[in-house]
């Protein structure tokens, strides 16, 4: 096996980092260049290919898009747990969906609709029904209360719809939770139960694209530890398509990691990295 690294020339480099910018929003500095050397080499190299330009232009000629979503799987990072950045989750319960059932019912609708955009491996979309159900309790079937969740990477998808976890990533959760809301399969293998895979629905969307393709507005979104890769440009377009998939009144949960940026007026600061749609 030959593991001398390969070399990516300027030009190679700026092609791939052109491509992954256009194709999916993730911005490559030159910082990043051993970082997509190193996750795509041997992948490389297995292929056939003798560099990384003729992996690239095997890319842009390829009829599909299989050898484009590998590519993102390697160059994109799908690390979650449960319970992540659990302030998010406590305000949801408190504040966020006591606010958004009282203003449905007003209007005499049981039509709720979350979407998690990003949702690598699952985590954050189950996450998100177990709240739904503890919150509604038994009159959670009273309410259709839906739940999207997509990402870029078939991958992550795949492992999302299995939604088979370790113990390290179900630690943060309450043991009861993990009691009612999983069964033990392995050794270390955790699974979601069937109600909670059958209430997500589950598919592959790119953020980049120019329009999103749903009828109907969303009262929460959350898009955590996306936009981390983006650049401003990047992050502020998908910001709007946010703002216009939302209802009046929606709330927009970020990474903390994040920000809108200072000069966003679309959305009103609740605390660190959640946020609101006016009501007008």
């Amino acid at each position: 096996m030959n593991d001398t690294l390969m070399i990516i020339n300027d030009r190679e480099f700026e092609q791939m980092r052109r491509l992954i910018y256009d194709r999916f929003g993730i911005n490559l500095t030159e910082q990043k260049r051993s970082l997509l050397v190193g996750r795509l080499q041997k992948m490389i190299r297995d292929a056939g290919f003798g560099c990384f330009g003729d992996y690239y232009q095997a890319l842009v000629n390829e009829p599909g898009e299989t050898g484009l979503s590998d590519l993102i799987d390697r160059v994109s990072t799908n690390h979650t747990y449960f319970n992540r950045e659990k302030d998010h989750f406590d305000y949801l319960l408190q504040t966020a969906l006591p606010a958004v059932t009282a203003a449905l019912e007003k209007s005499n609708r049981r039509d709720l609709r979350i979407w998690c955009a990003g949702c690598s491996t699952g985590e954050e979309a189950y996450m998100l029904l177990i709240l739904l159900q503890e919150y509604f309790g038994s009159s959670y079937s009273r309410w259709q209360a839906g739940l999207l969740a997509t990402d870029i990477s078939l991958r992550a998808l795949a492992a999302a719809r299995e939604g088979i976890y370790s113990q390290e990533r179900l630690a943060a959760l309450p043991p009861e939770w993990r009691s009612k809301y999983f069964r033990q399969i392995g050794p270390d293998q955790w699974q979601a139960s069937d109600k909670l895979r059958q209430d997500a629905t589950i598919r592959r969307l790119n953020l980049m694209n120019p329009q999103f393709p749903f009828k109907q507005p969303f009262q929460i979104i959350f898009c955590r530890n996306v936009m981390i890769y983006f650049d401003s440009p990047t992050r502020d377009a998908l910001v709007g398509k946010f703002h216009r998939a939302l209802e009046p009144g929606g709330y927009l949960f970020i990474g903390h990691s994040e920000t809108l940026g200072r000069e966003q007026s679309q959305f009103r600061y609740l605390q660190p990295a959640t946020y609101r749609k006016e009501t007008s």
